[in-house]
């Protein structure tokens, strides 16, 4: 048994470096987690790109990512993530959601380019989840164009959800900066 189990068997983590979240199974030794995840299937992940989720996974904030953000930053996030999706564009049956750090946070100081993807797509997922639960039928991700990798990410994030379909938004309203979700419902 390794000396210095961080996770406990059962518990649910979230991927520093994936989208998704899984199960912790066991350890493979002192620094790697099996984990099974949301597609069922058992991974060994290093132990420090794992972080617990506690509670209602819509609500937590990666412990790494308040470590580095400092107490006032780390406050700032917690407030932001609580807000009941007062951010969201809403109109019957569509939300518009802006994936851009500074329209999901007060401050981007002393976070680092991986924090801050990391928790664009810790938003990502809890729009999702909020959407799912209030039965939304299509969701506007606008994650703009820059080098490509928050649309990547999001589009990686949704290719394994069921009952869900994804294109580029209109080009006329969104440029080639949003994807367009349609999520159908049994």
């Amino acid at each position: 048994m390794p000396s210095s189990m961080r996770f406990n068997k059962g518990e649910k983590v979230l991927f520093l470096k994936e989208v998704g979240e899984g199960i912790v199974k066991g350890y493979d030794n002192d620094h790697f987690v099996i984990v099974e995840d949301d597609t069922g299937f058992e991974n060994s992940y290093p132990e420090d790109q794992l972080v617990e989720i506690r509670g209602d996974q819509s609500q937590s904030i990666p412990e790494e990512v308040t470590e580095m953000a400092g107490e006032a930053n780390a406050q700032a996030l917690a407030s932001n993530m609580n807000n009941e999706f007062a951010d969201v564009i809403k109109s019957p049956g569509c939300w518009e959601v802006d994936l851009h750090t500074h329209m999901l946070m007060d401050s981007e100081k002393g976070m680092s380019s991986g924090e801050l993807l990391n928790y664009q797509l810790a938003q990502l997922n809890r729009y999702y989840l909020k959407a799912r639960e209030k039965h939304i039928r299509k969701l506007i991700i606008i994650h703009g164009v820059g080098q490509g990798v928050l649309k990547s990410e999001v589009r990686h994030f949704l290719e394994g959800r069921e009952g869900v379909a994804f294109y580029d938004a209109d080009f006329r309203e969104y440029g080639k900066g949003a994807t367009e979700v349609e999520i159908y419902y049994q």
